[in-house]
């Protein structure tokens, strides 16, 4: 790729070897479409890397800030160095820099998305607030999407690789705990449900889930009334006792919708 010569100097484009520039640990994107990487070493090769990539110089190392998919598929290209963009900007602002430019991407998954932003608060400091603003969302979406990761990184590996969408997982987080997660998403996954079906699935599950504390409750009241019968029993016991012993007693029971009366009389 032809070039005119350039001077090495920060906020101009400069030419870099690829293999001397260093990944940004703040990458949010996990997974990169094989075949939309080679659509892009094709269109280099054809036209070169027209948007430079950014990075910053660090311990006299060039990291990458922004320019992943470009970075990478220049390697495929074949190319032994690309146009950067050196800034100079501390740990933080690149991981903000890095973290932004993909979640203003369409191609990021929703975990990605989700993780991106909880990068941007854990990182940078911001609030859900702070977020929804820079990426033009609303907060409860912001909120909502940080609420996938409650599901755990083994059950979002299992949805990412089973091909689920956001729907199925959000469906999945009306189940309480992590068993009863693992086990739904297994029969979904087997079974191949689709929105719909999942969702009928889970309401299926719940409503199980609240019979079977009707029922806890139905024993417990039936606990409850053994109990009195046996506080019944005792008494009569007891006055019968007494009658037996030359003592006269009479016991009268009133019960009413609120409680029940025990009446003793022991006579003199």
């Amino acid at each position: 790729m032809r070039r005119d010569d350039v001077i090495v100097r920060k906020d101009k484009i400069v030419y870099l070897p690829l293999d001397k520039i260093s990944p940004n640990r703040a990458q949010p994107r996990r997974r990169f479409n094989t075949e939309e990487l080679q659509e892009l070493a094709l269109s280099i090769r054809e036209n070169g890397v027209l948007q430079p990539v950014t990075v910053r110089l660090v311990n006299r190392e060039y990291v990458l800030v922004a320019g992943e998919r470009r970075l990478r598929a220049s390697h495929i290209a074949g190319l032994r160095e690309i146009p950067c963009l050196v800034i100079e900007v501390d740990d933080k602002k690149s991981a903000s820099l890095a973290l932004l430019e993909n979640l203003q991407r369409a191609d990021l998954s929703f975990f990605e998305e989700a993780e991106g932003m909880a990068n941007l608060m854990r990182i940078c400091g911001y609030t859900q607030e702070d977020v929804a603003k820079k990426l033009g969302k609303s907060q409860s979406a912001v909120s909502n999407k940080l609420r996938l990761l409650k599901l755990g990184k083994e059950i979002i590996l299992r949805i990412s690789d089973a091909g689920l969408c956001e729907r199925h997982a959000r469906a999945l987080l009306r189940l309480n705990t992590r068993e009863e997660r693992i086990a739904a998403l297994n029969y979904i996954i087997e079974n191949e449900l689709n929105v719909y079906k999942t969702d009928e699935y889970i309401d299926f599950l719940l409503s199980g889930k609240n019979n079977k504390r009707r029922e806890v409750r139905r024993e417990r009241q039936r606990y409850v009334i053994k109990d009195v019968r046996l506080f019944y029993n005792t008494v009569d016991r007891a006055v019968d006792t007494m009658r037996r012993s030359g003592i006269r007693a009479d016991v009268a029971k009133d019960e009413d919708d609120v409680c029940v009366n025990v009446n003793i009389k022991i006579f003199k």
